[in-house]
C-alpha cells in the first residue's frame, strides 16, 4: 500500500448533517478473477463509518423505468431488463447480464438521483458508487450500464429543481457517454482531465476536454485541474456540479497511466471544493483499480470527507418534504448503521 494522506485513526467531525449513499449491499455477481474490485464499496461503506462518524448513511429507491427513460432509449432499457442484451452489447459492457446487474444498476442511479435532491437542498451530498460516465443513450460500455449522472440531471430538470448542471470529470478515462448524451445541450456544461492514451480510445466531444500525457505527474495534473475547475464554474455558470472524484489517476492504478500521488489527489479534492464554493455539489466515485484495493478506497474516501468538511459551504436548510423521498429511512448517524 502506498503512503497515507492521513491519519487512518482519525476520526472526522462533519461540519453539517451529510448524507451518503450506499448501494453495495446490491451485489453484482462476477466470475472469479473478474478485474472490477466490487468490494471497494462496501470497504469504502465502512471506512465512512470509521471517519465520518458524524454522518448518515441512506440506501436508495433504485431508478424507475420513467427515470431511466429520460436518457435511454427504450428499446435499450427493455433489453437490459429482460436479460436479451446481444453478446455484443454485454462484451461492451465488461459485466455479465443477471437480475443483480439490473437491481444493481437501477440502484446506483437512484443513489445519485437521491444525492442530487440533497444536494439541492443541503449544498452537498455524495453517492459512494456512481459516476458511470461510458454508458451512452442506446448502449452500455466499460463497467457502466446506465449513465446515472445523465439521468439525475434530465429528471431533475424535468422536475425543475434546476436549470444548469455542470459534470466536472476527473476519472482518468473521459466520460465519452456522458459528453455525448449532452453534446447539444447547451444548459448542460461538460469538462473531462483524463488520459490521452487511455480507454475509451475513441473520444467523445466534451465542452472542455483536458487530455493528459502518460505518466503525468502532479504539477501538470493540478494545473488542468484549476482550469477545469474554473470553465466549470464561469462557463458553467451551473445550478448544481456533478464531481467525477475518480480514484484512478494515481499513480499506482492498473488502468490508470498517469503518474499522480495520493497526495496530488488529496489536493485536487482541495481544489475542486474551493473552486466550486457555494454552488450544490454531487459527489460521485467514478473508477478506481489500484493494485491494492484499499488505496482505491482511501483516496475515494478523502474526496468524501474534502467535500463533508467542506471549504466555506454552509448547509442548507433541509425542506421536510426532502426527508426520505429517496430511498430508507436514515441509517444514521453512520457509526450505528447495520451491516451489510
Amino acid at each position: 500500500m502506498g503512503a497515507r494522506i492521513w491519519n487512518p485513526r482519525m476520526r472526522i467531525r462533519v461540519l453539517r448533517a451529510m448524507r451518503l449513499h450506499y448501494t453495495d449491499v446490491f451485489v453484482l455477481p462476477l466470475p472469479e478473477g473478474h478485474r472490477f474490485p466490487m468490494e471497494k464499496y462496501r470497504l469504502l461503506r465502512e471506512a465512512v463509518r470509521i471517519h465520518l462518524p458524524d454522518a448518515t448513511l441512506v440506501i436508495p429507491d433504485g431508478a424507475t423505468d420513467e427515470e431511466l427513460l429520460s436518457v435511454h432509449a427504450p428499446g435499450y432499457l427493455d433489453r437490459v431488463i429482460r436479460g436479451t442484451l446481444e453478446r455484443a452489447e454485454v462484451r461492451r459492457i465488461g459485466f455479465p447480464w443477471s437480475p443483480g446487474l439490473v437491481e444493481r444498476s437501477r440502484r446506483s442511479v437512484g443513489a445519485t438521483l437521491a444525492a442530487t435532491e440533497v444536494g439541492l437542498d443541503e449544498g452537498v451530498s455524495v453517492n459512494l458508487a456512481g459516476g458511470t460516465h461510458h454508458a451512452f443513450r442506446d448502449r452500455g460500455e466499460g463497467f457502466c450500464v446506465f449513465n446515472d449522472v445523465a439521468v439525475a440531471i434530465e429528471t431533475w430538470r424535468g422536475r425543475g429543481r434546476l436549470r444548469r448542471a455542470a459534470v466536472l470529470d476527473l476519472d482518468v478515462h473521459q466520460g465519452n457517454g456522458t459528453a455525448a448524451i449532452f453534446r447539444e445541450d447547451p444548459e448542460t456544461f461538460t469538462a473531462s482531465v483524463h488520459g490521452a492514451a487511455n480507454f475509451p480510445f475513441r473520444k467523445e466531444r466534451s465542452d472542455l476536454d483536458i487530455a493528459l500525457p502518460d505518466g503525468t505527474p502532479d504539477g501538470p495534473y493540478l494545473e488542468a485541474v484549476r482550469e477545469a475547475a474554473m470553465q466549470v464554474r464561469d462557463r458553467g455558470r451551473p445550478d448544481v456540479v456533478y464531481y467525477l472524484a475518480g480514484a484512478d489517476a494515481f499513480a499506482g492504478d492498473r488502468l490508470g497511466r498517469l503518474g499522480v500521488s495520493k497526495a496530488g489527489l488529496a489536493e485536487r479534492d482541495r481544489i475542486v471544493v474551493e473552486a466550486l464554493d457555494g454552488i450544490p455539489l454531487v459527489v460521485v466515485m467514478g473508477g478506481g483499480y489500484a493494485e491494492d484495493v484499499h488505496d482505491t478506497v482511501e483516496i475515494h474516501l478523502h474526496s468524501i470527507i474534502t467535500a463533508a468538511t467542506g471549504v466555506g459551504r454552509p448547509p442548507r436548510p433541509r425542506s421536510p418534504s426532502s426527508l426520505g423521498r429517496r430511498g430508507s429511512p436514515p441509517h444514521g448517524p453512520a457509526h450505528g448503521s447495520p451491516g451489510g
